[in-house]
């Protein structure tokens, strides 16, 4: 586990670099339509810029996209119970809590680090668990806070949105403005127009490539904490039953939730950052006695 968490610390630095080398490329693109070379290192400096202050931005960012709202312990003393509780448990600083009004079942995590993490479930959640199931997936939200899951997955929400905003704009400026090169190499633009077109596919792929993962170990870890599998593969199983599209989807943020709260479809299946529930209980029943 503790492999896991120093993995996902470099995931962090990786993912960032990633996010300044793709979107060099793009600015390399196009300082090669606008014979201008200078626009690559503007466009990595801003980059670079951006991505500090997502690291300190995209937590409270995510909130706002997935409406959900601050509570305190009076407001819901069941929850706020148990996750004070399982705070105590793994050492750690209770987490800001906050509930989403939606009938969805579903439950979050996000922020930078323990010290400033968030956790959430949705109404919908909270109606179909008892106790026992809604410690489960309490839990295993608290693991992505203890494994760092939530800074690689914050990090990458909000540069994989604004990989897509620049390749939009970059797109629209090379169709639609002026003061092109006309002696630029027409190979390199269409190269050019490849790379930019691409960068959003790419930067999708990190995405997913960090994200399926962390739900297994998330899942592993919350069952360590509460000693509990059959809590946990209950919890999963009444998910899948009662699975639904959340209210408010947004593709961005569908990795900060325990379960896919996008529309099903061709999209969703290609590129969801879940791995099925099915599996997700397969692996938990199999590996319930090593816990």
């Amino acid at each position: 586990m503790y492999g896991a968490i120093a993995a996902n610390k470099r995931n962090t630095i990786i993912i960032m670099a990633a996010f300044v080398a793709i979107v060099g490329a793009i600015g390399y693109a196009i300082s090669w339509v606008y014979g201008n070379t200078s626009i690559t290192y503007i466009v990595v400096g801003v980059a670079a810029l951006y991505a500090l202050i997502q690291y300190f931005a995209a937590g409270k960012l995510a909130i706002a996209m997935t409406g959900a709202k601050p509570i305190e312990k009076k407001d819901n003393p069941r929850v706020y119970r148990i996750v004070e509780n399982l705070a105590i448990t793994v050492g750690m600083d209770t987490p800001k809590m906050y509930i989403i009004d939606d009938q969805a079942p579903n439950a979050f995590a996000t922020g930078r680090d323990p010290k400033h993490a968030i956790v959430g479930v949705t109404t919908g959640l909270l109606d179909i668990m008892d106790d026992r199931e809604l410690s489960a997936v309490m839990a295993h939200e608290m693991s992505h806070v203890q494994n760092y899951d939530i800074r690689v997955s914050m990090i990458s929400f909000g540069l994989v949105s604004a990989i897509g905003l620049i390749s939009d704009i970059v797109l629209h400026m090379l169709f639609f403005g002026g003061n092109r090169n006309n002696n630029s190499n027409p190979i390199m633009l269409v190269v050019g127009i490849i790379v930019i077109i691409l960068a959003p596919i790419i930067a999708v792929m990190i995405q997913l490539a960090v994200s399926r993962q962390r739900e297994y170990l998330a899942d592993a870890s919350g069952v360590m904490t509460t000693r509990d599998t059959d809590g946990l593969v209950e919890a999963l199983k009444k998910l899948k039953q009662y699975s639904k599209p959340m209210k408010n989807q947004q593709s961005t943020t569908a990795q900060l939730f325990m379960n896919n709260p996008l529309k099903p479809g061709l999209y969703s299946k290609l590129f969801s950052t879940h791995p099925p529930l099915e599996e997700r209980i397969s692996r938990l029943e199999k590996n319930a006695g090593s816990f």
